[in-house]
């Protein structure tokens, strides 16, 4: 049996990563022709085609694609090894990329990356805040932050804690309309669609006892930013279910009330995401445990 090429899976796992060649000789420290020599050898290794070229363009073939992920991963546990070898002897230093949603990156994430750093100078954190679900696989993240109730995944996935959420109006909407008593109510309500969800225009709810209830909303807005329907929510233009860290203080205001509070949506729960395999860097694993311990707190007090 002939040791697998690992130097070329190696190669191959970068220019996936850094969408280019040049992107993943930089990255390797070597030049671009022992980049492309490596992925050629690949190839012909395992018969297939790895990517499709133009002068303008690369992307992965199906072959690829379903190939880029092991890639990943043995990039990273060699990486992992090398580094937990190399760190056990010094304090955890280099660059841990994380995601995080827009309003809880900018609320919370935030913060607590400040007191992180304090802690671990030798560290650098690339912090990438979007509502969009990204792969943090193929986008190169060692840390995912999302709140969702996840589907299976070949991820790995730790809880770190429930995210409350609540149906709000402003009171001038509610005086107009009039408040639902029931979620089969709000099928009549203007209500607003979240559209990073798998089924946006769909609410789920449970209250205690167990009676449970779906319906179909509809309304004059959708948005993938649940901040995008604030404004639109003050104006009194229709409904939404958004999370207590989102609403909370238009809520404590007055700007906001919530309706059908016996009522819990939907569970969402806070989730830390980190690419497949065991072997992480200590700089990782350190960010780990200071995210978990810090949200798991934010969480259960939320």
């Amino acid at each position: 049996m002939k040791l697998p090429d690992f130097e070329a899976w190696a190669a191959f796992a970068s220019v996936v990563e850094h969408r280019s060649f040049s992107g993943a000789a930089t990255a390797l420290g070597v030049s671009k022709a022992t980049v492309s020599k490596a992925i050629s050898r690949l190839e012909q290794r395992l018969g297939t085609t790895l990517f499709h070229r133009t002068s303008r363009r690369l992307t992965l073939t199906e072959s690829g694609r379903s190939l880029a992920e092991r890639a990943q991963r043995i990039l990273a546990e060699g990486v992992a090894a090398e580094e937990a070898a190399l760190e056990s002897a010094s304090a955890p230093a280099g660059l841990v990329r994380v995601a995080a949603p827009l309003t809880f990156g900018i609320t919370h994430v935030g913060p607590a990356v400040a007191d992180f750093l304090t802690a671990h100078p030798a560290i650098k954190i690339e912090l990438c805040l979007s509502d969009a679900k990204v792969d943090i696989v193929a986008e190169g993240f060692d840390i995912a932050l999302r709140i969702a109730d996840l589907p299976d995944s070949s991820l790995r996935a730790r809880r770190l804690g429930a995210i409350p959420s609540h149906i709000v109006g402003s009171p001038a909407y509610f005086e107009t309309r009039g408040r639902p008593g029931h979620p089969a109510d709000l099928a009549r309500h203007a209500c607003f669609a979240y559209t990073n969800l798998a089924h946006p225009d769909v609410w789920r709810f449970r209250r205690v006892g167990g009676e449970e209830a779906v319906v179909r909303i509809d309304g004059p807005l959708s948005a993938d930013s649940g901040d995008a329907m604030l404004p639109s929510l003050r104006a009194g233009l229709g409904i939404a279910r958004l999370p207590e860290f989102m609403v909370g203080e238009d809520m404590r205001s007055g700007a906001l009330e919530a309706v059908l509070e016996e009522w819990t949506a939907s569970p969402v729960a806070l989730h830390l995401l980190t690419p497949p395999g065991t072997l992480r860097p200590a700089r990782v694993e350190a960010l780990i445990a200071f995210f978990t311990e810090r949200f798991r707190t934010l969480c259960e007090t939320a």
